[in-house]
């Protein structure tokens, strides 16, 4: 029997915390090996593990898998979260992209300086509210099903049930105009396994504070 998953990060959402998200949903318990130092980081480099000598890294099946798209994709086919055919695949993909770009904005907010934080803030404000959600909104209205694609669970729906956390997290008025979110937020944070993550004392991670930014300029050279 194989054994849990293993990820390798800090201790932090950054670019795992999607990875922590969809093995939640999926109702797989994982491991994480956390790094807290640049010498943590280094070993993994040193000794091979790190094919792009970077993180995210997930050890599962005997593999050591890194590039966070690839780590998703892989979760989502072996846990039946990727469609039932290869036009499913496509449009997931292609959601799955343009709610990696909107968080993408939101991950990158607190590099920027105190000047600069207002403006960039209001720049996801817009494009939360003029081009991300009203696509998705759109995306549910035409079909009237549950879920994105395929009137069944995918991971599309579980990134941007997870972003739609992170935009409120800025602004929580930002969902009121989108009630097929709204609902699409409160049935995937029902389904059992994702209701334990959201709970206190799970492997979610907090937002990202000073500290945070300043352990991952250390251990990741940046």
């Amino acid at each position: 029997m194989a054994g849990k998953p293993r990820l390798h990060y800090m201790n932090a959402r950054l670019r795992m915390e999607p990875v922590r998200w969809l093995l939640a949903a999926a109702g797989v318990e994982f491991e994480e090996q956390i790094l807290e130092s640049r010498e943590d980081m280094e070993k993994l480099i040193n000794d091979g593990s790190l094919m792009f000598q970077q993180v995210p890294m997930v050890e599962i099946d005997g593999m050591k898998l890194a590039q966070t798209r690839a780590i998703l994709n892989y979760i989502a086919a072996k846990y039946n979260l990727y469609g039932k055919d290869i036009k499913e695949r496509a449009l997931i993909d292609m959601y799955s992209e343009g709610i990696a770009d909107l968080n993408e904005m939101i991950l990158r907010l607190p590099i920027f300086p105190p000047d600069e934080q207002d403006a960039k803030i209001t720049q996801i404000r817009e494009r939360t509210t003029n081009r991300y959600f009203p696509a998705f909104e759109k995306v549910l209205k035409s079909h009237g099903q549950h879920y994105l694609v395929g009137n069944r669970l995918s991971k599309a729906d579980i990134h941007l049930v997870e972003v739609i956390y992170y935009v409120e997290e800025i602004d929580p008025s930002l969902l009121t105009n989108f009630p097929l979110l709204k609902a699409l937020k409160t049935r995937i944070s029902n389904l059992p396994p994702v209701k334990k993550f959201l709970q206190p004392g799970s492997q979610r991670k907090p937002p990202i504070d000073a500290k945070t930014l300043e352990e991952a300029r250390k251990i990741f050279k940046i």
